[in-house]
């Protein structure tokens, strides 16, 4: 057989893209696939054993259809693209997520798929509930809380809550991740999966979960309600209030379902009960009602019957799989322990030690210091001694130095006293000094006016006596040089030799005034410069006294 023949015999195939919530996969498909062998290839890769709550939807003209499974991929209305795109989504949800999710893995795909209906707002929550559930979002992502690890700002790109609650209250980013956090730090030791179906318990209880809303109306003219579609039965709601039904009626209730064209009629169980008959905008739309309620309806007749081989290898397997994590979580979460107790252990011998180390530092840093300071006290002590030599000298000094000053300010003490007493006797001697000068003064000038009247009575004397001469002898008028007391003149009368006497007296008292008058003149002197010799005496006196205060 050719290459070419074999070629030849390739089927045909075209090409489809998968989206689940969190990835997208690409197959190869081949042209007469049904919906079920894609959605079998899916569920192949995805490692998908609870296949029956999931399906394959496309949104055609702005209507969002699941593919069917029994008809032929390309026979079915698909968007013409290539590749053809189809979201794996949750079709139909569990009354119990804890009893009917078995793996984890659909788990996690329901999990994924509510949180984002809840983000985007399909969902209605509560803003406490919304924390709640994004704490335990985290708790799945990141695991146990660390803050020395999960440091402020770490869930800044993460969306964990609806725009709607961020828009109602006014509060920061970070104000919204302490809250988160706040409830994070409580969830430590809970694993990534039972995290995922303790956010699923809480999800479940909320009204808007579940359900499937499509416009209805009990006339043809107007489409006033809502018809919800999901795990319970079918439930009619005002246009404005998806939280409460109006009227419900559970699957154990209904008897019937009929669809035909855009009518859709509900027969209860209850014979005598009214039947319910709507009317929608499309056909397309009823259809898609009725599968919806053909497909609730037969899981919830499944649950309430004996779990199939299948199912029941499945719940074996579950149980199986959650006690072997659990051991296995138990057995991490102790060796956690342990590591975290060694951890501290080894934590506390490094704190211990860097204490011990820290410790020995300070103590070699004081024994230097000690050593430093002994170094010093003996320097100070050293230069104590000198200083206190030195003080003792100056001490011996400033003694010695009292002891001058004392005997010095007593040597001034009788210096003064002796200079008062000369003082006084300087005074007594200036007073007689005084006295005998104005006596000397008087004496000289009874002296003067004794020599005035001896000249004058000598002027006299002489005038008689040359008047008697020329009586007496005329011829000597002719010479006039001639003494009469040359001593060859041995004539002179008695008279003559008295005159001769008191010239002499005269001569010898005016001698004796002359020397008198000097000798007074240099006592005068003398006892001026004593006068000065003592003030000198006194000032320097003075100064040494307030010299000795000063000492004192």
């Amino acid at each position: 057989m050719s290459i070419r023949g074999l070629k030849k015999k390739q089927p045909k195939t075209f090409k489809v893209k998968i989206i689940t919530v969190d990835a997208e996969m690409e197959f190869s498909c081949e042209m007469k696939w049904k919906g079920k062998d894609l959605f079998d290839l899916v569920c192949r890769a995805l490692g998908l054993r609870e296949t029956w709550f999931f399906g394959l939807q496309y949104t055609l003209k702005g209507m969002c259809t699941w593919l069917k499974m029994d008809k032929k991929v390309l026979d079915q209305e698909i968007p013409k693209e290539d590749p053809i795109s189809f979201h794996f989504l949750a079709k139909f949800y569990p009354e119990k997520v804890e009893e009917e999710l078995l793996q984890e893995i659909t788990q996690h795909l329901f999990f994924l798929q509510v949180k984002k209906q809840i983000l985007d707002e399909e969902i209605y929550c509560s803003p406490e509930a919304t924390v709640l559930l994004a704490s335990y979002a985290v708790q799945a992502k990141y695991g146990d809380y660390d803050p020395n690890f999960h440091e402020p700002g770490f869930l800044a790109h993460d969306e964990l809550l609806p725009k709607r609650v961020l828009r109602q209250y006014q509060l920061t980013a970070e104000m919204w991740e302490e809250k988160i956090t706040a409830w994070y730090a409580e969830h430590r030791g809970i694993a990534r999966d039972e995290a995922e179906m303790n956010y699923l318990k809480i999800a479940q209880d909320l009204e808007m979960y579940g359900v499937n809303y499509f416009p209805i109306a009990q006339n043809k003219n107007h489409t006033d309600l809502l018809l919800g579609v999901d795990a319970k039965g079918i439930h009619i709601y005002s246009i404005n209030n998806r939280f409460s039904p109006n009227k419900s009626f559970e699957w154990s209730s209904i008897r019937n379902i009929s669809c035909s064209e855009k009518e859709l009629t509900i027969k209860p169980l209850d014979k005598k009960a009214e039947v319910f008959k709507f009317f929608s905008s499309q056909l397309k739309v009823n259809k898609l009602i009725f599968q919806l309620c053909i497909g609730n309806h037969d899981l919830f007749m499944r649950r309430r019957k004996v779990d199939s081989i299948e199912i029941q290898q499945m719940k074996a397997q579950a149980r199986e799989e959650k006690a072997r994590k659990k051991m296995e979580n138990q057995r991490l979460a102790r060796e956690k322990q342990l590591r975290e107790e060694a951890e501290r252990a080894k934590e506390e011998l490094e704190r211990r030690l860097f204490q011990l180390e820290d410790e020995a530092r300070q103590a070699n840093e004081a024994l230097l210091r000690s050593q430093e300071a002994a170094e010093l006290l003996a320097e100070k002590a050293q230069i104590a001694e000198e200083e206190a030599k030195l003080l003792a000298q100056n001490a011996a000094e400033a003694e010695q130095e009292r002891q001058r000053l004392e005997i010095t300010a007593l040597k001034s003490k009788e210096e003064k006293r002796l200079m008062e007493q000369k003082m006084r006797e300087a005074e007594l001697i200036a007073v007689k000094l005084v006295k005998e000068s104005d006596r000397r003064a008087k004496e000289a000038e009874h002296l003067k006016q004794d020599l005035h009247e001896a000249r004058e009575a000598e002027r006299k004397a002489k005038q008689k006596l040359l008047d008697i001469t020329r009586l007496n002898y005329p011829h000597m008028a002719k010479y006039p040089q001639y003494s009469p007391g040359d001593s060859r003149d041995a004539n002179f009368d008695k008279g003559s030799i008295k005159l001769d006497l008191k010239d002499v007296d005269l001569k010898r008292l005016s001698f004796e005034i002359e020397r008198y008058q000097l000798d007074y003149l240099e006592k005068s002197r003398k006892f001026e410069d004593r006068l000065k010799e003592l003030k000198s005496e006194i000032h320097a006196l003075k100064l040494e006294e307030k010299q000795a205060g000063l000492y004192c």
